[in-house]
C-alpha cells in the first residue's frame, strides 16, 4: 500500500475513442442450406423465426438473427380476413415506435423510404431481420452491408441449386454512400437507406428499398422488392416440412398449393413463420462489418525527478541504511514496478504492472502512461 500519493492534474488525463471492425459473413448454405431446418427456431407465439448457425439444440450454436414481417394499420393487406393480421400490424408497429418513434400527436410513425417522418413515401409492408448483439456488437459499419437474394424463377429438375430455388437472377441490396450520408432522427440511435445499386443512390432510378439501423441491428425491407420487374409471381413458398427423398438432406419440400403466390398474398395470406421461411430461403448471401467502440482513459504519471526515489517497502532498509546504496553519499535509487491509481479518499482503484523495473533517482525523471479501457 502506498504511503505517498500525487493528485492528478488535468493536464495529465485525457480520453480516447477506438472503433475496432470484423467482417462477418453469412452464406446461405448457413440460412437455408447446410442444415436445412435444423437451425430454425420456431416459437408458439408464431411472432418470429429465429435463425442459428448450427442445430439450435446443439451446445455450439450461435444465434444469427430474427426473421418477421408485418404491416401497417393502413395498409391496403390488413383486413379481418388476413392470417395473423393483428399479430402483423402490432409487429410492426412494435418495431416501427422503437425505431421510428411517434409524432406530436402519440400516434406510431411509419417507416420512410427516404428517412423523412413528416412525409414521403413510406415501407407500409415489410419484413425485419432483427440481427443478434453477438454479430454486431455496438454496431454495424455504416456503408458496409450487403445482402443478395435469390430472385429467379421456379426451378425444374436438375436446374435445383440453394434452397431449391434457380441461382439465376440475383438483387443485392446495401447501404450505399451511408458511411457519410445517414440519418440521425431515430430514437434507436443512427441508420441508413438500403439501395439496390451503388450507382447513384437516392436519385429517381435507385430510390430506397428498406432501411439499416446501426446501432439496434436491425434491417427494415419493403416487401415490394419480390413484388415488380418480373417478380410478381416469385414463387415465394411457405416451407412444408425438410423431409424429401433424399432423406432430409437435399432441396425443402414447400406448399405446392401457393407456388406462384405474390408477395402481397403471402402475407395476407399465410403465417408469419410461412413468410418468413419463404424470405429465409431466398437469401443468398449477407455480409457487413461490425463496430466494437473502446473508450480509454490515459493517465500520464509523471514522477518528477525529486519524488518517488525511495521505496516504502520493508526490504528496502537493512538496519535502517538503505540497501543500495554502498556510501552515505551515494544517491538514493529506487525502482518502480507498479502504479496504483487511486480515488479521491486514497482507496486503491486500478494496478498497473510494468514489465520491467525502472530506474528512479534523483538525477532522472520519469512518465508512465497508463490506459483504462472500458
Amino acid at each position: 500500500m502506498a504511503n505517498v500519493f500525487k493528485t492528478f492534474t488535468d493536464s495529465d488525463i485525457t480520453t480516447t475513442r477506438t472503433l475496432l471492425h470484423e467482417a462477418i459473413p453469412i452464406t446461405g448454405t448457413i440460412v437455408s442450406g447446410t442444415y436445412n431446418e435444423e437451425n430454425l427456431k420456431t416459437f408458439d407465439a408464431g411472432t418470429h423465426v429465429s435463425q442459428y448457425d448450427y442445430p439450435f439444440l446443439s451446445s455450439s450454436a450461435n444465434h444469427i438473427f430474427d426473421l418477421t414481417c408485418g404491416f401497417s394499420s393502413s395498409s391496403p393487406l390488413s383486413g379481418a380476413a388476413v392470417s395473423q393480421n393483428a399479430k402483423k400490424i402490432n409487429i410492426y408497429n412494435q418495431l416501427a415506435q422503437v425505431l421510428v418513434g411517434h409524432d406530436q400527436n402519440g400516434n406510431v410513425l411509419s417507416f420512410d423510404r427516404d428517412g423523412d417522418l413528416t412525409g414521403g413515401t413510406k415501407h407500409q409492408e415489410a419484413f425485419f431481420m432483427l440481427f443478434a448483439r453477438l454479430l454486431t456488437k455496438d454496431e454495424v459499419k455504416k456503408g458496409s452491408f450487403e445482402i443478395t437474394f435469390i430472385t429467379g424463377g421456379m426451378p425444374t429438375g436438375s436446374s435445383q441449386e440453394q434452397g431449391g430455388w434457380l441461382v439465376a437472377d440475383r438483387l443485392t441490396i446495401g447501404d450505399y454512400g451511408a458511411a457519410g450520408d445517414f440519418r440521425t432522427n431515430s430514437p434507436a440511435g443512427e441508420y441508413g437507406i438500403l439501395y439496390t445499386s451503388s450507382t447513384s443512390p437516392g436519385t429517381a432510378g435507385n430510390v430506397g428499398v428498406g432501411l439499416l439501423y446501426y446501432q439496434a441491428g436491425v434491417a427494415v425491407f419493403t416487401a415490394s422488392i419480390f413484388n415488380g420487374g418480373g417478380l410478381v409471381n416469385s414463387g415465394l413458398r411457405p416451407v412444408t416440412t425438410d423431409e424429401n427423398s433424399n432423406g432430409g438432406f437435399g432441396p425443402p419440400i414447400y406448399d405446392d398449393s401457393i407456388d406462384t403466390a405474390s408477395v402481397n398474398a403471402m402475407l395476407t395470406g399465410t403465417t408469419i413463420a410461412n413468410f418468413a421461411n419463404g424470405v429465409r430461403n431466398r437469401i443468398h448471401n449477407i455480409s457487413f462489418n461490425n463496430t466494437t467502440e473502446l473508450n480509454s482513459s490515459i493517465y500520464f504519471c509523471r514522477a518528477n525527478h525529486n519524488e518517488f526515489n525511495y521505496s516504502s517497502n520493508p526490504t528496502y532498509l537493512d538496519a535502517s541504511k538503505i540497501r543500495v546504496k554502498n556510501v552515505s553519499s551515494d544517491e538514493s535509487v529506487a525502482y518502480i514496478t507498479t502504479v496504483g491509481l487511486y480515488s479521491a479518499d486514497n482507496e486503491l482503484l486500478a494496478v498497473a504492472k510494468l514489465s520491467e523495473p525502472l530506474k528512479k533517482t534523483p538525477s532522472n525523471e520519469v512518465t508512465i502512461r497508463t490506459r483504462l479501457d472500458w
